[in-house]
């Protein structure tokens, strides 16, 4: 299967295969996590402290020997356009979701892990909220950053900007595999 093509095709922006090895690990973001910025610290089963400990996260990725990310990039009304913002994620995790059913079921889901643009948000209140057990497991996809992955120097290593220009927002996501 051609993961780039399958990611071209299905909407993103741009895709390119990276090698594991040449990404840049930073596991002092998930400080960004644990101050909350998003709001789901705590109160989603795809982001922590549910997802586990960041260099155990790390460590996990590391076992994938390719990955290739893609990014949408979308435009919006002017910088400070929220709704437009939000929008364009579930967009980008909505075709990131798509992206990880076909890869699961072509490779297997022990054989490959695809990460979106911040945690889950299949359900208007998460699970986790109420001690419930996640209602689609299989639909949960957690952020890039949650496993300690810097997005600005994925778009170095791959040769996809971070920062578009203005007006607009982007968004990362990937898919991991040996």
């Amino acid at each position: 299967m051609d993961v780039v093509q399958l990611c071209l095709q299905l909407g993103a922006t741009m895709a390119e295969e990276i090698s594991v090895a040449d990404m840049t690990f930073q596991p002092e973001l998930r400080a960004y996590c644990e101050q909350n910025r998003c709001g789901r610290f705590g109160r989603n089963y795809t982001c922590p402290p549910y997802i586990g400990e960041v260099n155990g996260l790390i460590r996990k990725l590391k076992v994938f020997t390719r990955a290739v990310v893609w990014q949408n990039i979308e435009p919006l009304e002017d910088s400070f356009d929220f709704e437009g913002m939000m929008a364009a994620q579930q967009k980008h995790n909505a075709m990131s979701l798509e992206i990880a059913r076909r890869l699961y079921a072509e490779m297997g889901r022990e054989n490959v892990l695809v990460l979106a643009a911040g945690g889950c948000s299949r359900c208007e209140k998460c699970a986790a909220e109420t001690g419930e057990a996640c209602r689609l497991p299989s639909d949960a996809l957690s952020s890039l950053e949650a496993f300690g992955i810097n997005v600005s120097k994925i778009g170095e290593v791959s040769g996809m900007k971070y920062i578009n220009g203005p007006n607009t927002v982007t968004y990362f996501s990937g898919a991991f595999w040996s």
